[in-house]
């Protein structure tokens, strides 16, 4: 294996306190320098352009450890998100959706030159630089990191609710579909649409959410679909059909021409809590 001049890990440990001993996991490895901490305020200086990413998950701070084995240096950042839906949300925008799901904590992956898990309220981002085949060394840290972590292994529940047949199934932050009263939820892509669910508080909160969203599309028509529902066509959203179920609003957008909105949405409904 060809040795690389930079090797950059991001990842979140449970332990802040810890993030020297990270060095250590693999052999040979050892501490350059002090750590530095980030939060939300400065996470700009050390991401630049990628903060964003991260802030709308729910970023709460990331600290920064080099290490160094030889003349190879390793770049730990631990961070950590609001919750673990958060962390599973930033690792599924991030991964490549083309490579198998890893077990590891949550849902990870091990590339040729990145691997990635999340594990509880925690993200673990491995990139080796300059892109050298280092699944080797990768394996070994998110299998020792994994170990570390507290949280969480189980995927949120989630993604058992959508029914098969999905090229994917990713954690929205903040406006789902677009729509600022959908403020976070899932949303799975299907080759004649986009299934989504939003969870509120209360029931009493999703139905002022369901009945905002009516006023605003003009022409939609009431559907027999769980608590409550309608569908409606439109420019941007295709065919869109929303329902409410207790505290939780859901239904497909997108659809395409022909396809029958209400008959997904029902079994969409069936397999929410």
């Amino acid at each position: 294996m060809k040795a690389v001049k930079t090797f950059l890990l991001i990842l979140v440990a449970a332990s802040f306190a810890g993030a020297a001993d990270d060095c250590r996991l693999a052999s040979g490895w050892k501490p350059d320098g002090p750590s530095r901490t980030f939060t939300a305020d400065d996470l700009y200086e050390y991401l630049d352009g990628g903060a964003e990413g991260y802030l709308i998950f729910g970023f709460v701070r990331l600290e920064h450890q080099t290490c160094a084995k030889g003349a190879d240096s390793l770049v730990i950042d631990v961070s950590e998100m609001n919750d673990p839906d958060a962390a599973y949300g930033l690792f599924a925008a991030r991964r490549d959706p083309r490579q198998p799901l890893r077990r590891i904590g949550m849902g990870g992956e091990i590339l040729p030159n990145r691997a990635s898990f999340a594990k509880g309220k925690y993200y673990v981002e491995l990139t080796a630089m300059p892109g050298e085949e280092y699944r080797p060394t990768l394996r070994v840290f998110t299998v020792a990191l994994e170990k570390r972590l507290t949280g969480r292994s189980t995927p949120p529940g989630a993604l058992a609710w959508f029914p098969r047949g999905h090229t994917s199934v990713r954690l929205i932050p903040r406006s789902v579909l677009g729509l600022r009263p959908l403020k976070r939820g899932y949303v799975a892509e299907y080759s004649n649409g986009q299934a989504f669910v939003v969870t509120e508080a209360t029931a009493q909160s999703a139905a002022a959410v369901l009945a905002a969203l009516r006023r605003r599309f003009a022409g939609a028509k009431e559907a027999k679909v769980a608590d409550e529902a309608f569908e409606f066509n439109d420019r941007y959203l295709g065919g869109v059909c929303i329902f409410r179920k207790g505290h939780y609003l859901g239904g497909y957008a997108h659809l395409h021409k022909g396809t029958e909105g209400v008959s997904l949405a029902r079994t969409l409904a069936s397999r929410l809590p």
